[in-house]
């Protein structure tokens, strides 16, 4: 039987700490989602100031990155690129901010940052993870 890697509670936690720390540390109001590797929500949190349509989008940036094992940035391209019909595929998430979990190469779980512009997204989201070490 194969075995698969997990984000676990402290994981979760940790990766919401350092994406809020980064965050704050640049003054953006974001909302942080975290998922796990078939996309369902481990852990959110909503910074002080962000819009109140972030929690969904952030939500939808980590499911699609889960779903599509990769970051949701290549979905985006994807489309501002001409591929038009991908916009008829089952994901709501294809902005980018959306980044994948990995661990040994495989889908851990996901980070979906929403609120700043689209690299500001990855940054957060990025900064997230690497406190996973």
């Amino acid at each position: 039987m194969k075995t698969k890697p997990v984000l676990t509670l402290t994981d979760v936690n940790a990766i919401l700490d350092a994406a809020q720390q980064e965050a704050e540390a640049n003054g953006w109001a974001v909302t942080i989602a975290v998922a796990d590797d078939g996309g369902h929500l481990l852990g959110l949190r909503r910074l002080d100031g962000a819009a109140p349509m972030t929690p969904d989008v952030a939500t939808q940036k980590a499911r699609s990155a889960a779903l599509g094992r990769k970051e949701t940035q290549v979905f985006e391209e994807m489309i501002n690129g001409g591929r038009n019909a991908f916009l008829s595929a089952p994901l709501q998430g294809l902005l980018s901010g959306g980044v994948p979990v990995l661990v040994d190469s495989e889908v851990a779980g996901t980070v979906g940052v929403s609120g700043v512009k689209p690299d500001q997204d990855v940054q957060i989201a990025r900064a997230g993870i690497a406190a996973l070490g």
